[in-house]
């Protein structure tokens, strides 16, 4: 049976839309079903086997479409595979150490009992929208500072988790759809 990941994630100018994409395809690359999907039009995660739910980082808190996701969702993720990611340092700092995830993150993550979080670094280019993001720039400190290679080594770890993890969640909300119950 395929294993199916969701990608779920919070942005606000598109860099974090793409750290999903990216996540995606690289679980797919591996053999999973996977879709990357804006956070605020997830309704259900029931058909998934892992999620793995990325927010951008502004002014300290995580996205709030990243944050009512993990709170909507809580419930129904609980025991399930799930993996966090923040997005936003606009220096090389995510990727020369571990960057502890930001307050709101950090308590998504007990709340969730996700596997890990990892933050990595961001993208602010011309263009890019809001009061703050525009000051970045004036500034000069915008840029790319994803490292993909790192994304990649860590979904590559996600697939390898998600393949040696026996399927029974989703199967588990199939059958009670089936029977008309709300998993």
């Amino acid at each position: 049976m395929t294993r199916i990941a969701l990608v779920a994630y919070g942005t606000k100018n598109g860099s974090t839309a793409e750290i999903a994409d990216f996540i995606a395809d690289v679980l797919r690359s591996h053999g999973l079903e996977a879709e990357a999907r804006p956070a605020a039009g997830v309704r259900d995660v029931g058909p998934y086997d892992a999620i793995v739910l990325g927010g951008a980082l502004y002014m300290g808190r995580w996205h709030r479409d990243a944050r009512r996701f993990a709170r909507r969702h809580r419930h129904h993720l609980a025991g399930r595979l799930v993996w966090l990611f923040s997005s936003g340092p606009l220096d090389a700092s995510a990727s020369q150490r571990n960057i502890p995830p930001v307050r709101t993150a950090h308590r998504a993550e007990r709340s969730l009992g996700a596997e890990e979080h990892v933050t990595f670094g961001g993208r602010l280019t011309e263009g890019a929208r809001g009061r703050v993001a525009r000051m970045i720039l004036d500034e000069g400190r915008g840029g790319d500072f994803r490292d993909f290679d790192r994304i990649a080594a860590w979904a590559e770890s996600i697939a390898a988790a998600v393949a040696a993890e026996p399927a029974h969640h989703r199967e588990e909300h199939i059958s009670s759809v089936k029977e008309g119950r709300d998993a």
